[in-house]
Protein backbone atom coordinates (compact mmCIF):
# COMPACT_ATOMS: atom_id res chain seq x y z
CA UNK A 1 0.00 0.00 0.00
CA UNK A 2 0.91 3.57 -0.81
CA UNK A 3 -0.39 7.09 -0.02
CA UNK A 4 -0.30 9.81 -2.44
CA UNK A 5 -1.34 12.88 -3.39
CA UNK A 6 -5.46 12.69 -4.44
CA UNK A 7 -5.54 13.56 -8.65
CA UNK A 8 -8.62 14.11 -10.97
CA UNK A 9 -8.82 10.63 -12.20
CA UNK A 10 -9.46 9.65 -8.59
CA UNK A 11 -12.81 11.02 -8.47
CA UNK A 12 -15.00 7.72 -9.15
CA UNK A 13 -12.70 5.38 -7.13
CA UNK A 14 -13.11 7.59 -3.67
CA UNK A 15 -16.78 8.08 -4.48
CA UNK A 16 -17.51 4.11 -4.82
CA UNK A 17 -15.21 3.65 -1.76
CA UNK A 18 -17.01 6.42 0.70
CA UNK A 19 -20.51 4.93 -0.75
CA UNK A 20 -19.71 0.98 0.30
CA UNK A 21 -18.10 2.58 3.39
CA UNK A 22 -21.65 3.92 4.22
CA UNK A 23 -23.90 1.28 2.77
CA UNK A 24 -21.59 -1.69 4.22
CA UNK A 25 -19.28 -0.93 7.13
CA UNK A 26 -21.84 1.80 8.46
CA UNK A 27 -24.76 -0.25 8.29
CA UNK A 28 -24.66 -2.43 11.38
CA UNK A 29 -24.98 1.32 13.32
CA UNK A 30 -27.55 3.38 11.00
CA UNK A 31 -30.60 2.36 10.04
CA UNK A 32 -31.40 1.78 6.55
CA UNK A 33 -33.06 4.99 6.28
CA UNK A 34 -30.28 6.99 7.37
CA UNK A 35 -27.70 5.11 5.48
CA UNK A 36 -30.14 5.84 2.70
CA UNK A 37 -29.77 9.70 3.14
CA UNK A 38 -25.82 9.12 3.99
CA UNK A 39 -25.06 7.14 0.94
CA UNK A 40 -27.69 8.43 -1.53
CA UNK A 41 -27.58 8.30 -5.44
CA UNK A 42 -27.76 11.31 -5.88
CA UNK A 43 -24.13 12.22 -5.02
CA UNK A 44 -22.78 14.58 -8.12
CA UNK A 45 -19.70 13.05 -9.39
CA UNK A 46 -18.23 16.46 -10.69
CA UNK A 47 -19.29 18.19 -7.20
CA UNK A 48 -17.17 15.26 -5.32
CA UNK A 49 -14.53 16.09 -7.89
CA UNK A 50 -14.29 19.25 -7.03
CA UNK A 51 -14.61 18.90 -3.42
CA UNK A 52 -11.24 16.57 -3.23
CA UNK A 53 -9.03 19.12 -5.03
CA UNK A 54 -10.40 21.37 -2.53
CA UNK A 55 -9.15 19.93 0.16
CA UNK A 56 -5.78 18.09 0.65
CA UNK A 57 -7.19 14.53 0.27
CA UNK A 58 -4.62 11.96 0.03
CA UNK A 59 -5.41 8.12 -1.34
CA UNK A 60 -4.15 4.64 -0.12
CA UNK A 61 -3.61 2.25 -3.53
CA UNK A 62 -2.22 -0.57 -3.80
CA UNK A 63 -1.53 -1.07 -7.68
CA UNK A 64 -4.64 0.74 -9.59
CA UNK A 65 -7.26 -0.03 -6.48
CA UNK A 66 -7.96 2.53 -4.04
CA UNK A 67 -8.46 1.49 -0.76
CA UNK A 68 -9.37 4.79 1.13
CA UNK A 69 -8.84 8.09 1.51
CA UNK A 70 -8.97 10.88 3.67
CA UNK A 71 -8.13 14.89 3.78
CA UNK A 72 -7.33 17.79 6.23
CA UNK A 73 -7.20 21.70 6.12
CA UNK A 74 -5.33 24.27 7.09
CA UNK A 75 -6.73 24.12 10.35
CA UNK A 76 -6.77 20.58 11.32
CA UNK A 77 -10.17 19.82 10.29
CA UNK A 78 -10.95 16.06 9.02
CA UNK A 79 -13.85 16.23 6.89
CA UNK A 80 -13.13 12.56 5.18
CA UNK A 81 -11.90 9.44 6.70
CA UNK A 82 -13.29 6.33 4.47
CA UNK A 83 -11.54 2.74 3.71
CA UNK A 84 -13.50 0.54 1.46
CA UNK A 85 -15.17 -2.77 3.32
CA UNK A 86 -12.55 -4.78 2.02
CA UNK A 87 -9.88 -3.92 3.62
CA UNK A 88 -10.82 -2.99 7.25
CA UNK A 89 -8.81 -3.48 10.14
CA UNK A 90 -5.64 -4.03 7.97
CA UNK A 91 -4.01 -0.35 8.78
CA UNK A 92 -5.58 1.85 5.81
CA UNK A 93 -7.34 4.34 7.69
CA UNK A 94 -4.12 4.49 10.73
CA UNK A 95 -2.03 5.13 8.06
CA UNK A 96 -4.13 7.64 6.57
CA UNK A 97 -4.45 9.25 9.56
CA UNK A 98 -0.90 9.74 10.09
CA UNK A 99 -0.38 10.87 6.90
CA UNK A 100 -2.72 14.00 7.66
CA UNK A 101 -2.23 14.74 10.92
CA UNK A 102 1.73 15.48 9.32
CA UNK A 103 -0.12 17.53 6.84
CA UNK A 104 -1.76 19.07 9.27
CA UNK A 105 1.38 19.96 11.61
CA UNK A 106 3.17 21.17 8.52
CA UNK A 107 0.17 23.88 7.93
CA UNK A 108 0.71 24.81 11.57
CA UNK A 109 -2.34 23.36 12.93
CA UNK A 110 -2.71 22.75 16.51
CA UNK A 111 -5.34 20.32 17.06
CA UNK A 112 -7.29 18.02 14.14
CA UNK A 113 -10.88 18.34 14.71
CA UNK A 114 -13.12 15.85 12.94
CA UNK A 115 -17.33 15.06 13.09
CA UNK A 116 -17.41 11.14 13.40
CA UNK A 117 -20.00 8.49 12.60
CA UNK A 118 -21.22 6.01 15.32
CA UNK A 119 -19.23 3.83 13.32
CA UNK A 120 -15.87 6.07 13.16
CA UNK A 121 -15.91 6.89 17.13
CA UNK A 122 -14.11 3.90 18.39
CA UNK A 123 -11.58 4.58 15.50
CA UNK A 124 -10.64 7.89 16.63
CA UNK A 125 -10.50 7.54 20.15
CA UNK A 126 -8.19 4.41 19.59
CA UNK A 127 -6.14 7.34 18.17
CA UNK A 128 -6.52 9.81 20.95
CA UNK A 129 -9.50 11.95 20.12
CA UNK A 130 -11.87 12.91 22.58
CA UNK A 131 -15.97 13.29 22.14
CA UNK A 132 -16.55 17.01 22.22
CA UNK A 133 -20.19 17.12 21.51
CA UNK A 134 -22.54 14.45 20.30
CA UNK A 135 -24.74 15.94 17.44
CA UNK A 136 -27.60 15.35 15.88
CA UNK A 137 -27.64 16.78 11.78
CA UNK A 138 -30.10 16.34 9.54
CA UNK A 139 -28.92 15.03 6.06
CA UNK A 140 -31.44 14.59 3.39
CA UNK A 141 -34.06 14.99 5.96
CA UNK A 142 -33.14 12.45 8.16
CA UNK A 143 -31.52 13.10 11.40
CA UNK A 144 -28.35 11.10 12.07
CA UNK A 145 -25.74 10.83 15.05
CA UNK A 146 -22.15 11.80 15.14
CA UNK A 147 -19.75 13.36 17.65
CA UNK A 148 -17.87 16.79 17.46
CA UNK A 149 -14.31 14.87 18.03
CA UNK A 150 -10.81 16.77 19.13
CA UNK A 151 -7.33 16.14 19.49
CA UNK A 152 -4.27 18.50 20.51
CA UNK A 153 -1.45 18.38 18.42
CA UNK A 154 1.41 18.56 20.35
Amino acid sequence: MILRAYDESDAEATLRVFLRAVRVTASKDYSPEQIAAWGSDDISLDVWAVKRLQTDTVVAVEGDEVLGFSDVDDRGYVDMMFVDPTVTRRGVASALLDHVTRMAREHGAVELTTYASLTARPFFEKHGFVVVEERQPVLRGVSLTNFRMRKPLA
